[in-house]
């Protein structure tokens, strides 16, 4: 199965209306630029965006949201997106906010097969309303079920034709637990290499979780927040 796209564009040709996915990064580190650029430019709609963020007004998810390509955003932190506020605040867009490690682990639950977790996490706040709670060892926890999604877009360092794909540090975060968790992953990597050309030690997302895989280009790797300091 050739697994390798010649562009991103090509990657979401296929992506229908009404769609859910998955969208690796935290804030604007390790973001699938390629593609969510492809997908605005597409036009596509009616979309359910499960990502740890929102993106900035101008880029990442928020080109997706200014567009109104948008109609479900299931995240844990969404402060920096203005438009993401006002569509909330008016009722366009619909949210499902979740703590950050309940986000994970509902990913990491739906691409493992679990049906669901109990956590502390929530427990007696709006965000166990209408959930299952129970006591365990004397301590109360709330169910989560688990997340999936139709499409995963996932950004890699490195990668080869058989879709094996490495991270680089920090831009790892969401990535490799999103890509088990959707019916069909597309990965955009920095460098693609053939076959074999990658230690297997080094690989972190394996070429069974991978459907489509594509070399990006004109990263912009922008920065959500630049502070600096005097040194003098």
């Amino acid at each position: 199965m050739n697994k390798v796209l010649a562009s991103a564009a090509e990657a979401v040709a296929s992506i229908p209306d009404g769609a859910a996915i998955m969208m690796g990064g935290f804030g604007l580190c390790g973001i699938p630029e390629n593609l969510i650029a492809a997908l605005h430019a597409r036009g596509t709609r009616g979309l359910t965006v499960i990502s740890n963020n929102a993106g900035v007004d101008d880029f990442g998810i928020g080109i997706l949201l200014r567009a109104r390509q948008v109609r479900k955003m299931i995240a844990t932190y969404v402060g920096e997106n203005k438009e993401f506020e006002r569509q909330f605040l008016t009722g366009e867009l619909e949210v499902e906010l979740v703590p950050q490690g309940t986000f994970a682990e509902r990913i990491r639950a739906g691409g493992a097969g679990i049906g669901g977790f109990f956590t502390p996490t929530g427990f007696g706040t709006l965000v166990s309303e209408g959930k299952e709670t129970r006591v365990i060892d004397g301590k109360s926890f709330v169910l989560e079920r688990p997340l999936t999604a139709d499409f995963a877009f996932v950004k890699g360092w490195r990668g080869d034709t058989a879709g094996n794909v490495v991270y680089r540090r920090t831009a790892r975060n969401f990535n490799p637990v999103m890509a088990t968790a959707a019916a069909v992953t597309i990965v955009e990597v920095e460098h693609l290499v053939e076959a074999g050309e990658i230690d297997p030690d080094h690989v972190v997302t394996p070429g069974i979780f991978v459907r489509h895989i594509l070399e990006g280009e004109r990263y912009e790797k922008r920065i959500e927040k630049r502070t600096t300091r005097s040194t003098r």
